[in-house]
């Protein structure tokens, strides 16, 4: 088969997260490689007709997709997939609808509440800059349903659209009430230039669920958890962009995941992998996928984030997952391409 990697161009000058696209693209390629495939790479830009003049031209069999951003912009990553689409060309990973969803954060959250799954409330501006303010709140929420009637909390502020925890660290997370939370989103929005939101704070456990289709269909990895024990007590527990990206932070260095769980947890468990599965229904996630969740404190768990394409550097926690759960990562890559066969082409796959 003829495959095309198609990712994010980038240069020196860009994030270290950035960058890391190029790790994806070489372990895939290897894979590839591996498992018998003519592969090429199209690094792909804001120039869309010359990734699909490049396409027509090398003529793939199918395309996998490690697009994360298009000139640094999270924001874009759907289209790729969408030109991908009028072509008519199998790609791997999420549609561009299910990417837009997920990567939209507010999108994705909205959604997560109207289908009865738990996620934190949150609260976002509605103009940028401005002062007007939209809230959402779960019914069991402290607080009214009147944004003017929260109850002071402890908040973390996001981008709405950013990934990879691009500009958060232990100051995105603050304590007040609704001023407070105007006050820290006009202050991030002057920052970043980026539309941002607030989300109310989860004090607790923090679990990361992988994804990958199986033969049956999706299977749920081991459920990993972030080990918060070396914090001081004032530290938020988060993995903010020094834990992911700074390789010389403490927060790096004092974020290993687990697998290992005592029974009691079971329970526990089995519920993050139903919710898990439930996510990857409600968002038509495709090949491999990860859910992060926060536990509070009541051992009620939350849904932080759907990613519908995760990272696959070797060093990230999809391939510790796979590592956990006895699959080769060659065996990985062989269905996810398959099932972008079988998804636009309605035959079988080996």
């Amino acid at each position: 088969m003829r495959v095309a990697v198609l990712y994010n161009a980038v240069s020196q000058q860009d994030t270290i997260e950035d960058q890391d696209v190029l790790v994806q693209v070489d372990v895939v390629s290897q894979s590839l490689k591996r498992l018998g495939h003519e592969h090429f790479p199209v690094a792909c830009t804001l120039d869309l007709d010359w990734m699909r003049e490049k396409l027509r031209q090398y003529q793939p069999d199918a395309v996998f997709n490690l697009v994360e951003a298009l000139h640094g912009d999270d924001s874009l990553v759907y289209l790729p997939p969408a030109v991908l689409n009028t072509l008519g060309l199998p790609y791997t990973g999420g549609s561009a609808e299910s990417l837009f969803l997920t990567t939209h954060k507010i999108l994705a959250k909205d959604r997560l509440f109207h289908a009865g799954l738990p996620t934190p409330a949150w609260i976002v501006q509605d103009t940028i800059p401005g002062e007007n303010i939209s809230c959402n709140l779960p019914d069991d929420f402290s607080a009214t349903q009147s944004a003017l009637d929260i109850t002071p909390g402890r908040w973390i502020i996001k981008g709405i659209w950013e990934q990879g925890s691009r500009d958060m660290d232990d100051d995105a997370v603050f304590a007040g009430g609704l001023p407070e939370v105007q006050q820290q989103l006009r202050k991030r929005v002057k920052h970043t230039n980026r539309p941002a939101f607030a989300e109310e704070y989860i004090e607790g456990r923090e679990f990361n669920l992988a994804m990958l289709i199986g033969p049956g269909g999706v299977e749920v990895l081991p459920p990993a958890e972030i080990d918060f024990s070396a914090f001081p007590a004032d530290k938020p527990r988060i993995v903010g962009h020094r834990a992911k990206w700074q390789a010389d932070s403490f927060e790096y260095n004092n974020t290993p995941r687990s697998f290992d769980f005592p029974a009691a947890d079971q329970p526990l468990l089995d519920l993050l992998q139903d919710l898990a599965r439930r996510c990857w229904r409600l968002f038509m996630l495709r090949g491999w996928a990860r859910v992060d969740f926060r536990v509070d404190q009541n051992g009620r768990p939350w849904i932080l984030e759907v990613n519908a394409n995760p990272c696959l550097s070797p060093e990230a926690g999809f391939a510790a997952a796979l590592q956990q759960a006895g699959i080769g990562f060659d065996e990985a890559i062989r269905r996810i391409l398959c099932e972008a066969e079988i998804t636009n082409t309605n035959h079988s796959c080996q």
